[in-house]
């Protein structure tokens, strides 16, 4: 069976259960909705970040700034060489956006805990209510990494190049949302759209397909049958996206970090950017 690509960037259970306590790693559980997660019980020793208050901007339609990522991870306890596992639930939606923003911003030493929260909880393995209080790292952000990150003028430059089959475009989002049917999942029948549909060009490879039952990634030679399959391969650039950016995360890492395709960004204005605005092409059945 082959190894992912950088198999680094993934922890399992053991593997953290026997470094709680090591000095040189800090966990961090990334919660869209911290009441009905993190603050019922969350892994020993883990921070919380807070999707909506701690990832994004308080006041643009943005990631947080480098600056606020370094204050975040400074207060987390995070140094340069420090290894941060991060965890969440949804299969690590949001840990996986939380990954991509902060490898964004320079960590080279982020992780994810494979099958996130759930498969720790079916393990049975402990969890606690205490208050996590970390001595402050020192953290250094950098400027934005533009090889991680598309931006709507990249979408639209792209489409020529979607047309002739020089860039994939991978809208991971259900089949629902990529006909148009819905305009948000259902998880989130406020937070949608003017228009439905799928930008031209766009592959649908919804995300949870590169995920097992127990919320483990699929073995290597699933992923490369799952993406291969649809023509979606290293040897063409990848834009990725969704509705918000934070589902094309989570296939973002499986096509750059588990197979190794060496030109992969997240479009994280994604949907919510794309079909609200006005002369925008829209494909749709």
């Amino acid at each position: 069976m082959a190894e992912y690509a950088h198999p680094e960037v993934l922890v399992e259970n053991e593997w953290l259960a026997a470094h709680l306590k090591d000095p040189k790693v800090r966990v961090a559980e990334v919660d869209y909705d911290p009441a009905a997660n993190y603050e019922l019980g969350h892994l020993p020793g883990a921070v919380l970040f807070d999707w909506r208050k701690d990832i994004n901007d308080p006041l643009a339609r943005d990631i947080l700034s480098s600056e606020a990522a370094q204050a975040l991870l400074r207060r987390a306890g995070v140094d340069d060489d420090t290894t941060l596992v991060l965890y969440g639930d949804f299969n690590n939606w949001f840990a996986a956006f939380a990954f991509w923003v902060f490898t964004y911003y320079g960590a080279k030493h982020v992780r994810l805990l494979n099958g996130g929260r759930k498969k720790w909880i079916a393990e049975d393995r402990p969890l606690t209510k205490d208050a996590v209080h970390a001595t402050a790292g020192k953290f250094t952000a950098h400027a934005g990494d533009a090889k991680l990150r598309a931006y709507l003028d990249d979408v639209r430059a792209g489409l020529p190049a979607v047309k002739g089959g020089k860039l994939n475009l991978v809208d991971v989002r259900g089949p629902k949302e990529f006909s148009g049917e819905i305009t948000a999942p259902p998880e989130y029948p406020t937070e949608h759209a003017q228009r439905g549909g799928h930008i031209p060009g766009a592959k649908n490879i919804p995300w949870a397909q590169a995920v097992k039952d127990d919320g483990t990634f699929k073995t290597r030679e699933e992923l490369d049958a799952l993406y291969g399959g649809k023509g979606v391969t290293g040897a063409t650039p990848v834009i990725t996206y969704c509705r918000i950016g934070e589902r094309s995360s989570h296939t973002w890492f499986v096509l750059k970090y588990l197979l190794g395709y060496p030109d992969v960004k997240n479009y994280d204005g994604s949907w919510t950017e794309w079909g609200n605005l006005v002369r925008t092409p829209i494909e749709k059945p």
